[in-house]
């Protein structure tokens, strides 16, 4: 009899407080789930029972419907990485053409030139593609080495070393992408298409002190940042560059070459409808 009073009183308290704790005898909630460790594991829910599971390449996005029960998404997620190759652009010296990667130095802060080609061609190589409108992040890494004909720069000189990425619609050969979704410009100090812009200062020393020409023969990196709207379509980010000092006098043809080292380009889509 003892142990049936004690049975009753134990669903009786169940009953009136509702709280179930599962490692805790003093549960917080009705369903308390207590230590370090703990998890949770639904097999209704996973990639054995469920087609809208991702597997083990991502990780799946759970949700609660009005019922109040957890469901996996049945919608295209929000946030996407579309474009993540890996050391984009070509790495061998290219003087001439359309795959040039090299930039002549000038005396003066203005006069971007176009540098570099992309190593592969072709989708998920040199372009990404989007089926609906979003607002696209664009981050990038980009080698460059300042030389003079294999000599040594060292003329005591600061030279800056100026880049931006753009778009092009369609492939790298493609017209510049020169307005967004919306219809605005884009565009940065009166040149079209020009996003996250990045720059570095450059300097060396002479050859009959300490850091003559220590620069030459290394590879430099500019990183940049931007965000654009864009709508369906395919695109090919693409660079520009300048270098500049402010006397020419003395060294003379100085040059730089972009994308000799490993250059990284990722494009996230943050979808918005």
């Amino acid at each position: 009899m003892k142990k049936i009073l004690t049975s009753i009183f134990s669903l009786f308290t169940f009953l009136v407080f509702g709280q179930v704790g599962i490692n805790t005898t003093t549960p917080l909630e009705e369903l308390h789930v207590a230590g370090p460790t703990s998890n949770i594991r639904v097999e209704g829910l996973n990639a054995t029972n469920n087609v809208l599971n991702l597997g083990n390449k991502e990780n799946t996005r759970v949700y609660v419907d009005t019922d109040g029960d957890l469901v996996l998404n049945t919608v295209p997620t929000n946030i996407g990485v579309l474009f993540n190759p890996a050391n984009y652009l070509a790495d061998p010296l290219d003087t001439g053409g359309a795959d040039a990667n090299v930039i002549n130095q000038t005396g003066v802060g203005s006069g971007y030139a176009p540098g570099g080609w992309p190593r592969v061609t072709g989708p998920g190589s040199s372009t990404f593609t989007l089926t609906r409108p979003a607002i696209v992040e664009i981050n990038y890494s980009l080698s460059y080495e300042i030389f003079k004909s294999g000599i040594p720069i060292d003329d005591n000189h600061a030279r800056t070393a100026q880049f931006y990425v753009y778009l092009r619609s369609g492939g790298p050969a493609g017209p510049i992408v020169t307005t967004d979704y919306n219809g605005d410009p884009v565009d940065f100090g009166g040149n079209p298409g020009a996003l996250g812009y990045s720059g570095n200062f450059y300097t060396n020393g002479s050859s009959l002190g300490a850091g003559g020409g220590e620069g030459d023969g290394k590879e430099f990196y500019a990183t940049g940042h931007d965000y654009i709207v864009l709508g369906p379509g395919t695109y090919t980010p693409m660079f520009s560059g300048i270098l500049f000092v402010a006397s020419t006098l003395m060294t003379g043809a100085v040059k730089m070459q972009i994308g000799g080292g490993d250059d990284e380009v990722i494009i996230v889509a943050h979808y918005y409808n």
